[in-house]
């Protein structure tokens, strides 16, 4: 199974940004992948956090979700599309949801992020606060796709080594990690942050991330990374919208993890 990260610069025109998710989505299906994954905020990055409010869509309708869809099916092709917002039943703040879809275009699986982004950047003027539009996920999801049992997260949550080890727990073979990452974090810690959590569950990892300068004055730090269950980067994409492609081999995997059976190993 071929397996694909997206790279995109997305805007506050949602027309737009999925007109670009979708077109490469299909470079994506046209280089062999059976699975893409799409970037944190792949459908909107507005001109300020609050704007995210008025583009969410109701848990299963909506143009964004129906267009991904559409795309799944027509190319063939599972789709993790995350994230957008979707509107929280008794909640003034939205979900940034992470949605999978199979080849024939049906939602298999929602996961809502855990882990919000409230900080401000050592040495920098720079300050986040996603909790005052977002509400957190609740809990770890996992799910059975061509290229094994994939568990999901997204951006922040790398930072939580215990997210994954649920995720590992639960029989994941392979993870995503839709993300945003801001330029600073992402030249100290980005890569190796993602080698680490593949390196301790013996995972494959596919991260797809935002890149450049955005509308908002945010600049994203990009570098799209495939990495195998030995930390090696099997492919990459540093700057500017695209697709990295790189193969998944469960039967290398399985031999790994009987030959350095760290996993079950764990004490506590």
């Amino acid at each position: 199974m071929i397996v694909a990260a997206v790279q995109m610069t997305s805007s506050a025109d949602v027309a737009a940004n999925v007109a670009t998710a979708c077109r490469l989505l299909g470079e994506a299906a046209a280089r062999g992948a059976g699975i893409a994954v799409l970037p944190e905020n792949f459908a909107f990055m507005g001109l300020r956090d609050a704007d995210k409010l008025q583009v969410a869509e109701a848990d299963g309708a909506g143009p964004i979700q129906e267009a991904i869809a559409a795309a799944a099916h027509r190319l063939g092709l599972w789709v993790v599309a995350g994230t957008l917002p979707l509107q929280v039943p008794g909640e003034a703040r939205v979900a940034a949801a992470a949605l999978v879809f199979d080849a024939a275009g049906k939602r298999v699986a929602r996961y809502d992020k855990m882990h919000l982004f409230d900080v401000d950047i050592p040495g920098r003027d720079e300050s986040y606060r996603e909790s005052a539009c977002v509400a957190p996920g609740a809990g770890a999801v996992v799910v059975d796709t061509p290229a094994g049992r994939l568990g999901l997260a997204v951006c922040y949550d790398i930072r939580f080594p215990e997210l994954f080890r649920e995720l590992s727990a639960r029989g994941a073979t392979w993870f995503v990690l839709p993300s945003a990452f801001t330029v600073p974090t992402g030249r100290a810690h980005w890569e190796v942050l993602l080698r680490a959590r593949a390196i301790e569950n013996l995972a494959y990892g596919v991260a797809a991330a935002q890149t450049g300068l955005h509308a908002n004055g945010r600049e994203t730090f990009g570098d799209s990374l495939v990495v195998d269950f030995w930390g090696t980067v099997l492919s990459r994409l540093p700057r500017g919208e695209g697709v990295v492609t790189a193969r998944v081999d469960p039967e290398a995997q399985q031999r790994a993890r009987s030959a350095f059976p760290a996993l079950s190993h764990r004490r506590g």
